[in-house]
């Protein structure tokens, strides 16, 4: 009996399958197998989601697939799963594939998995199971909270917890800006990423949004969102309340004074450039009044508004007129009126040299036939003559001959 469950070589029969297990194992992990026809796929998968590892046979001559883990430990033979991890399940088996997901996966389970196929020599294919953490929450900060207009500030932004490493960008309102990054790797390999950005504020960066936006394969849309809070020096107006056009003599004039600025303008004052504000002159916060001009207020008058960034001024020149100036002005002319006028009257011209042309033409041709009267029967000229109308019938009429 104990030569019966002996090998060849007298060795005990679990011995021989220890060995012949060996050299399997052994041939696996040195050959390199070219033109072969088992394939799998790397495989990327966000912490705390599935990876599917496929491992696919062209050509199969009933060999057996097994799927491995990085310890090289059988994660399925075939159909049948011998490892106690219940987050592996067998999704598909053929003897063209075997497919297998694992649930909730873990930074730990990241690693290269081997898809085995028992063919004389082994063939192996290997899967790559990387697992991306996003980051937390972005966090940005700022330097200062409140920064006065034309000065520099600095806004920093950090990304924490990711794997691979977060990327950053600036965004000011619709403009691009350019941070400085620095990447710092935790000993749990996972990565800080911390973003730095300086630049100059004007006064219409008040209120404008600055976003840290932070880019990662297993996240979308993370960004923090900072508005600036910019102080600037006033802005001054001067609107002419009363009188509207021309300044006369006797009139009254009533500005106002329109400041605004961050803070707003604590004092608003207003003077008159080179000379003294009119005795009887009223200011009233930022209302100045001045009843009855003459020509002596002639002069630039002046506000100015002033807060703890600096101070502003606008100016109003004061010209008095004399107390009729800008009456009796010759009224605009209707241009259209006057070229319908004398249309009117050309063509009236017009219409009246017709008719006269026309009554001289006629009355010329009736002068001629009357003068031609009483003559065709005359025997000599000075009968055509006595009996033409309009001649003289007058025996007594003097006759004057020539000689």
């Amino acid at each position: 009996m104990a030569s019966t469950a002996s090998g060849s070589l007298g060795l005990p029969l679990f011995l021989v399958v220890i060995l012949m297990s060996c050299l399997v194992k052994g041939a696996a992990e040195t050959i390199t197998v070219e033109g072969q026809n088992l394939a799998t796929d790397n495989v990327s998968v966000v912490e705390g989601e599935m990876a599917t590892i496929s491992c696919r046979v062209k050509n199969n001559d009933d060999s057996v697939i097994q799927l491995l883990n990085p310890n090289r430990q059988t994660i399925y033979f075939r159909d049948v799963r011998p490892l106690k991890d219940s987050r592996f399940q067998l999704v598909n088996f053929s003897d063209n594939e075997l497919r297998v997901s694992l649930s909730n996966v873990s930074l730990s389970d990241e690693g290269r998995y081997v898809c085995q196929l028992y063919t004389d020599p082994p063939q192996e294919a290997y899967a790559d199971i990387i697992v991306l953490v996003p980051p937390g929450s972005p966090i940005i900060e700022s330097r200062e909270d409140v920064v006065s207009e034309g000065n520099e500030t600095e806004l920093t932004c950090t990304a924490s917890g990711s794997k691979p490493a977060a990327s950053i960008r600036w965004m000011k309102g619709d403009e691009e800006m350019t941070g400085e990054t620095t990447v710092e790797e935790t000993y749990d390999r996972m990565f800080t990423v911390t973003s730095r950005v300086r630049f100059s504020v004007t006064k219409e960066d008040d209120g404008m949004p600055v976003d840290c936006v932070v880019d990662h394969p297993a996240a979308n849309d993370l960004l923090a969102q900072r508005n600036l809070e910019v102080l600037y020096k006033p802005e001054v107006k001067i609107v002419v309340t009363y009188p509207e056009g021309l300044t006369r003599e006797g009139d009254n004039l009533d500005l106002t004074c329109i400041a605004g600025g961050k803070p707003h303008p604590h004092e608003i004052s207003w003077v008159r450039v080179d000379e003294d504000v009119p005795p009887h002159a009223v200011v009233t916060g930022s209302d100045l009044y001045i009843e009855n001009l003459n020509k002596s207020f002639n002069g630039t008058y002046r506000c100015v508004a002033s807060n703890t960034i600096g101070e502003a001024y606008d100016d109003y020149i004061l010209h008095v007129y004399d107390s009729r100036a800008g009456e009796g002005a010759p009224p605009k002319l209707d241009h259209a009126v006057i070229g319908g006028v004398v249309a009117v009257v050309m063509f009236a011209i017009l219409c009246a040299l017709i008719v006269l042309g026309r009554y001289f033409a006629r009355h010329k041709g009736t002068y001629f036939t009357h003068e031609a009267k009483g003559a065709d029967d005359a025997a000599d000229a000075d009968t055509a003559i006595i009996n033409a109308e309009g001649g003289h019938n007058n025996t007594d009429e003097k006759k004057e001959y020539y000689i």
